[in-house]
């Protein structure tokens, strides 16, 4: 017996046929390991790195039936709070669907919450697709960003890996209450920098990976993703990249923190602010990680095989402010969202006039909006 459901996407109602019995179908994990899948709707953050035929046919189903403003809109993901753009402007940025995600960025418990009700709203209205909503969940700073939550220890406090999991527990819980998916933590960076080390888990080194490993694991098993960050290593620069564009010399001894992390399966990697020098393969010439195709694709994706989300840190910060089109940039280097632009509005005109006019950069904004979309069908989310 078949049954036949209706999709709107915004471009009008389109009728499919499916069976109500999905034949079962041996997948392949990114490890290799065989998978059975039952059902062609039914799907969960486990999934999205696999070889699942199901899957990538409903992706491709979902990108061709939304146009081009949407498909633009899934890589640009602004900020509402203390330090992001205020609530009408975030309004008229849904209401025109410029936006496919939004961090939330200081607040309390309840205005979170009162956020993602007001947005899932609008999107309903306007028949677009649900948000990725993220937030700097890292332990240092969950109880400050986001206030009225439940207490956890700072990542310098924490004295083994069955608290990292419990602290990853607690929360994963408080984020899928508020209906917060996205979580830009862990910070996997050495503790020498004074502006992330004390945010992650290099008090001792020996636990950077498995620490990190852990709260990703744990998180990511509660469906929510997990970000290692800040790509590729903020521990041993001695500024802030908040304030000005920082400089690795020489060796990348950090991106050694990465293989295992992507190989257990973390779907999300931030990269930073950070050029660097004296590199034989990866000099950025003068230009910051997040807008350097060397970093974002010759190393990240090429040669360290990374398959998840890749997200700019902020946009606004002081070691990026200073390039043109950075937002535009980010996502021609390869990164599949560029977060907080310093203008929302202006970084959406100009990546979809690319889009529209460049045939090469339409195939780069497909590749990225996909595996976003391919994200929110893994959380339920369509």
């Amino acid at each position: 017996m078949t049954k036949y459901i209706l999709l709107a996407f915004g471009i009008g109602l389109t009728t499919i046929a499916c069976s109500q019995k999905t034949p079962m179908n041996v997948v392949k994990t990114e490890k290799g390991q065989d998978k059975i899948s039952h059902k062609q709707d039914n799907f969960n953050l486990s999934d999205f790195l696999s070889e699942n035929p199901f899957l990538t046919a409903k992706v491709n189903e979902i990108y061709d039936q939304i146009d081009d403003t949407a498909r633009v809109a899934q890589v640009i993901m602004p900020a509402i709070g203390k330090f992001g753009d205020d609530e009408q402007t975030i309004t008229n940025l849904v209401s025109s669907r410029k936006i496919g995600g939004l961090l939330l960025l200081n607040g309390t418990k309840d205005q979170c919450m009162s956020w993602v009700a007001k947005f899932d709203g609008i999107n309903a209205e306007k028949k677009s697709l649900p948000f990725l909503y993220s937030a700097d969940a890292e332990p240092t700073l969950f109880n400050r960003k986001i206030s009225g939550t439940a207490l956890v220890k700072k990542a310098g406090e924490i004295n083994s890996i069955a608290e990292v999991n419990q602290t990853a527990e607690i929360i994963s819980s408080e984020l899928k209450e508020i209906g917060i998916n996205y979580n830009f933590s862990p910070v996997v960076d050495m503790s020498k920098n004074s502006t992330v080390g004390y945010r992650g888990f290099g008090k001792n080194p020996a636990n950077i990976i498995p620490w990190s490993n852990a709260f990703i694991q744990t998180s990511q098993k509660m469906e929510i993703i997990a970000t290692a960050k800040h790509f590729p290593g903020h521990g041993l620069v001695s500024g802030d990249t908040h304030k000005s564009l920082q400089v690795i010399d020489g060796e990348l001894q950090e991106v050694s923190i990465y293989p295992e992390l992507i190989r257990e399966g973390v779907l999300s990697i931030m990269v930073g602010h950070l050029a660097v020098q004296n590199n034989k393969n990866y000099s950025t010439d003068g230009l910051p990680a997040t807008i350097s195709n060397k970093i974002v694709t010759n190393l990240l994706k090429d040669s360290l095989h990374f398959k998840g989300l890749i997200v700019t840190d902020a946009m606004n910060m002081g070691g990026v402010t200073n390039f043109k089109s950075a937002e535009l940039k980010s996502i021609e280097a390869g990164c599949d969202i560029t977060l907080m632009p310093q203008n929302t509005a202006k970084a959406f005109s100009e990546i979809y006039s690319k889009y529209k006019s460049d045939d090469e950069f339409k195939i780069r904004i497909e590749e990225s909006a996909k595996k976003v979309i391919r994200m929110k069908v893994c959380l339920g989310l369509l």
